[in-house]
């Protein structure tokens, strides 16, 4: 073969820089880039992880997500399922990068995910985060809260995520007390979410007998369990979740630990008996017609993954499917 014919120009998904799904890059937190504010949805690395109650490494889950997305190439990702490409739709989506966030201090690294979320205040693109240990969420709802007002949240998890600090690490200090496992309280104190969310995929045990229970119903969050998909079907939990959410704007925060350890072990609170990635996609897309403000995919700590890297994979397809949601249905803000 001649070297005329050698083309080292082409674009392939394999090399350069390793964005999600190889989409454009932007720097959204630089006022005079010349292509900020021209997108509708950005994807947000918010690598953190000094909040967690298990086992850390989730800081490193944004680039592990975007490496189990290297294989979409957006020209090519139309949907078997849907028919449809959300990266060829009406919308512009951008990789924006991670976010500076310290592993030193939680309250200044939740400060600057916080600042980070007012990219381009002229111009409101949702955005998608890729995290990232779970307390980051507040910081998104917060965020979300500027631009949207109050939401219902669609808390995908095994882990209620609503204990009171004083239970969850408050008895040592104020710092201590926001963590993983208490952001979803936190954001229900600051009026930031509905009384109309719901949990799902949930299976881990309560720390106290009555009292998470009874707290977690006074934060708004009503429960679909793992198991209750065996009684109700996928149809039966997505109509589940359509019902308690209605008409209002929808915040979908998804914890990789709501996949069973065997489609997802990399993440830092593994619990078994969880949902096939499979039953979660099917779940996700049938969400169709709720207007997603908002979302994450969080927990993903890709040091704990096999060598076929089966979280990583399944963390990347959610998000696509979170995407497609939002292009579904264009929201006015």
């Amino acid at each position: 073969m001649a070297d005329d014919f050698i083309d080292v120009t082409t674009d392939s998904e394999f090399f350069g820089l390793t964005t999600f799904a190889n989409l454009p890059y932007v720097n959204c937190f630089k006022p005079d880039d010349s292509e900020a504010g021209k997108y509708d949805i950005a994807i947000l690395g918010a690598p953190f992880d000094t909040s967690v109650t298990g086992r850390p490494g989730a800081r490193f889950g944004p680039a592990g997500i975007r490496r189990g997305s290297q294989r979409i190439a957006p020209g090519d990702a139309w949907n078997i399922y849907t028919g449809e490409n959300t990266f060829m739709s009406w919308a512009k989506i951008v990789d924006c990068g991670d976010v500076r966030m310290t592993f030193l201090d939680n309250r200044i690294a939740l400060k600057q995910l916080e600042k980070a979320h007012e990219i381009n205040p002229s111009h409101i693109p949702r955005i998608v985060v890729l995290g990232g240990d779970h307390t980051t969420t507040l910081a998104a709802l917060r965020s979300t809260y500027d631009r949207f007002g109050a939401v219902s949240v669609i808390h995908f998890d095994s882990h209620l995520d609503t204990w009171d600090p004083k239970v969850l690490g408050g008895n040592l200090s104020t710092y201590a007390g926001v963590n993983h496992g208490t952001f979803l309280h936190i954001a229900h104190e600051e009026g930031l979410i509905l009384n109309s969310s719901i949990h799902a995929a949930v299976r881990a045990p309560v720390m106290r007998e009555k009292d998470d229970l009874s707290n977690d119903h006074r934060c708004g969050f009503s429960i679909i369990t793992a198991r209750d998909i065996d009684l109700i079907g996928s149809q039966g939990v997505i109509d589940a979740l359509k019902k308690r959410v209605g008409d209002n704007k929808v915040y979908i925060s998804l914890d990789i630990d709501s996949l069973d350890p065997a489609f997802a072990p990399a993440t830092g609170t593994s619990e078994p008996g969880g949902w096939s990635t499979r039953e979660m996609l099917t779940i996700i897309d049938g969400l169709k017609g709720l207007q997603v403000v908002g979302a994450d995919v969080v927990e993903v700590a890709p040091v704990y993954d096999n060598p076929g890297e089966t979280t990583v994979l399944a963390a990347a397809e959610i998000v696509q499917s979170l995407l497609t949601l939002m292009v579904q249905m264009p929201i006015d803000s």
